[in-house]
């Protein structure tokens, strides 16, 4: 359905006239609007022949300058010498406008996006919003037609919310730059469309599942394991460890960078935010590190902890996905992701007593409710605490 705003003073080429005549009759400025902005400025609008509202290209000092400035549009609207502004001969379209607010887009704190998050953006753009709403005009994109879109998305649940959030954050600057796109209203009016649908909760290892895991891979990737989930370290900060990050005297690793894969070129970037830590590994651990330094790292303080045996860049998840998968299948895991061994060690680190300070300074978390996360999942410890309590309650048998 195409819909045409019209104002009070809007009623097509023929109404344009009528009142522009009536105006003139009664005395009355009866075309356009003025408005005085906080600023103590003054903007001018119409609404054209073509039924748009027009705005000035500036604001105006006084009242009397942007009545001036209408009275110049109506004169050419009387004599029919009225074009469109430039402007509206080449609309902004959702792709222009896209392509300047991802140029230009930075995280809330003013840092760059991460080039993981921007290459993912782009892809979104490009093969989600693009093919259906990029060509066009800003103004164009009415609530209906962001529904039939989001509606008709072929991709999966995740990926379909990410591609509404997306959009709706670039319009929601549009709005807030309205001078400049006209966009006054965001489309997007979906509720709760932009959220991706909640995953399905994936139980933590047991320590006999854990064990078989760590026996089941090869020795090269044993400590990897060992570390993805007794230290609670996350793959892309894993295969950026080099040989001075590990501490073995005093059983830490130092978290100082991660190492992300972007349009198929590694990039060594800091940690995700928040995350640059020194985390201490349990000392069940130490020998395993220990052996993993002898055996299969190169000498020298820059050597990556877990090369990949071209010897060429960093370690890839599809590569240890070749050994992963057989070694979570043979514990009867194969729900089990890399990434939840991690969920796995915070888990434990929960139901050892840690504190959400404590979880979060772990993790690498900027905020309490991802640390949250592994304690409410501490059901077990839980009961054990309750259990403690009713022997506080009844004193000593």
């Amino acid at each position: 359905m195409t819909r045409v705003a019209l104002d009070s003073d809007s009623e097509g080429t023929l109404g344009h006239d009528r009142r522009l005549r009536m105006a003139g009759r009664k005395g009355r400025r009866g075309f356009g609007k003025i408005r005085r902005l906080p600023s103590g400025r003054y903007q001018a609008s119409y609404a054209g022949p073509d039924t748009r509202r027009h705005n000035a290209p500036s604001t105006f000092q006084t009242r009397e300058d942007a009545e001036a400035w209408l009275s110049a549009r109506r004169g050419e609207i009387i004599g029919d010498t009225w074009r469109p502004p430039r402007a509206d001969r080449n609309p902004m379209t959702l792709r222009r406008y896209a392509d300047a607010w991802l140029e230009n887009r930075r995280k809330a704190d003013g840092s760059q996006l991460a080039p993981r998050t921007r290459a993912e953006y782009r892809r979104i753009l490009d093969t989600l919003i693009y093919p259906e709403l990029g060509d066009l005009p800003l103004r164009k994109l009415y609530p209906e037609t962001v529904d039939a879109w989001y509606i008709d998305l072929q991709t999966g649940p995740t990926r379909k919310a990410n591609a509404y959030a997306l959009l709706h954050a670039i319009l929601t600057t549009a709005v807030e730059q309205q001078r400049v796109t006209e966009v006054t209203l965001n489309p997007c009016q979906i509720r709760g469309a932009g959220r991706s649908p909640r995953a399905s909760k994936t139980e933590p290892a047991t320590l006999e599942e854990l064990a078989a895991i760590v026996n089941k891979m090869p020795d090269r990737y044993k400590a990897l394991v060992l570390l993805a989930s007794w230290a609670a370290l996350r793959f892309n900060e894993l295969i950026g460890l080099r040989r001075r990050d590990i501490d073995v005297k005093a059983g830490k690793v130092h978290v100082r960078r991660g190492v992300n894969l972007v349009e198929g070129e590694f990039v060594v970037t800091g940690p995700k935010a928040g995350s640059i830590r020194t985390v201490a590994y349990p000392p069940h651990l130490d020998d395993a590190v220990k052996a993993h330094l002898r055996d299969h790292v190169e000498p020298g303080r820059d050597a990556l902890l877990f090369p990949p045996r071209s010897g060429q860049g960093f370690l890839r998840e599809s590569t240890l996905a070749k050994v992963y998968y057989p070694a979570r299948l043979a514990a009867g895991r194969p729900d089990l992701r890399f990434h939840d061994l991690r969920h796995t060690g915070l888990t434990y680190a929960a139901r050892s007593g840690a504190t959400t300070a404590e979880l979060m300074r772990r993790a690498g978390h900027k905020t309490v409710a991802a640390s949250l996360i592994y304690q409410h999942a501490s059901d077990e410890r839980d009961r054990e605490i309750a259990k403690r309590l009713s022997a506080m309650a009844n004193g000593p048998e």
